[in-house]
């Protein structure tokens, strides 16, 4: 039995689940975007290559290796878009969440069923259809689970709005113990600049007192300010737009002082370093063409 144990973002990580980028299918057409940011590099003809991904993806594992930690997989469907783990799934402390993601993904979900079945059943739990919530949506912070969402009554316009306010109650509800705090994100399903797909697009903890941050990601400015507060702005990196574009809030924890970034996140990662972290750098600015990078790719199991 695989006892889950996730409680923040940041603790040192021992099983993770790794999305893959092997048979990735063929560039979807402009009418199949699901983001924006994939919409512009469809039309650019710049839509990234699946060796290309793959590669990326193989140098996370690679350094997932080195620090000891128990990798898995899903199980390949052909052309199919599997790199996006955090999408489908999530867990708290020790509960496995399904999550109810966009109906044509379902298959990415049955990929991991051979890991879902090593969990205890009581623990494995799935909303009901009308409830919307995606790991993306769902950040752990001890007491805390931070939930991105849309409270605009056009929620249901927007295939990038991906967690509803019945996501929220629902979390709520399940975990009694934990102190939920939920955040209002822009969305834009035609300006990549201007869309916060999940809430880890514009917001991430770090270490143990630190957090990425980016304010137009927020359609309220006090929630902004609260987290801002919460975390103190001196220990805050914040964002630009081109910043946020890139994804640069999307990097990923293995431990309190060991992150994984892309290479490119020049300004970002001479902070981190210059704050006490190890940075692991890797190459992951194609799998970022698609509103997605290392958070979104990754979904832990097991933190100590």
């Amino acid at each position: 039995m695989l006892k889950l144990n996730v409680k923040n973002e940041t603790s040192r990580l021992r099983a993770v689940v790794l999305g893959t980028a092997v048979s990735n299918g063929p560039t979807p057409k402009l009418e199949e975007a699901y983001d924006p940011k994939s919409y512009l590099h469809i039309k650019a003809g710049t839509y990234p290559i699946e060796a290309d991904m793959v590669n990326e993806m193989e140098s996370v594992a690679k350094i997932f290796e080195k620090y000891d930690v128990k990798v898995y997989r899903p199980e390949l469907i052909k052309d199919c878009n599997q790199i996006f783990a955090r999408d489908i799934a999530f867990v708290i402390d020790d509960v496995f969440v399904k999550a109810n993601i966009l109906p044509e993904r379902e298959n990415e979900l049955d990929a991991i069923q051979y890991l879902i079945d090593t969990i205890d059943p009581k623990k494995v739990i799935r909303p009901p259809e009308e409830v919307h919530i995606e790991g993306g949506d769902v950040m752990l912070c001890n007491d805390y689970i931070f939930i991105g969402t849309y409270r605009g009554d056009d929620y249901s316009d927007y295939i990038v709005a991906r967690t509803n306010q019945a996501g929220v109650d629902y979390i709520t509800q399940q975990f009694p113990h934990k102190k939920i705090k939920s955040f209002d994100l822009n969305k834009s399903q035609t300006n990549p600049y201007d869309n916060a797909l999940h809430l880890d697009c514009c917001f991430q903890p770090i270490g143990t007192n630190k957090a990425i941050l980016h304010k137009e990601g927020f359609r309220d400015e006090t929630e902004y300010e609260w987290l801002l507060n919460y975390f103190g702005k001196e220990n805050c990196f914040i964002i630009t737009k081109e910043e946020m574009f890139n994804m640069n809030s999307n990097i990923f924890s293995i431990s309190e002082d060991v992150i994984i970034s892309e290479k490119n996140f020049t300004r970002l990662n001479t902070w981190l370093r210059e704050k006490g972290f190890t940075v692991e750098e890797v190459p992951y600015a194609e799998i970022a063409k698609q509103e997605g990078l290392l958070r979104c790719s990754t979904m832990p199991l097991i933190r100590d």
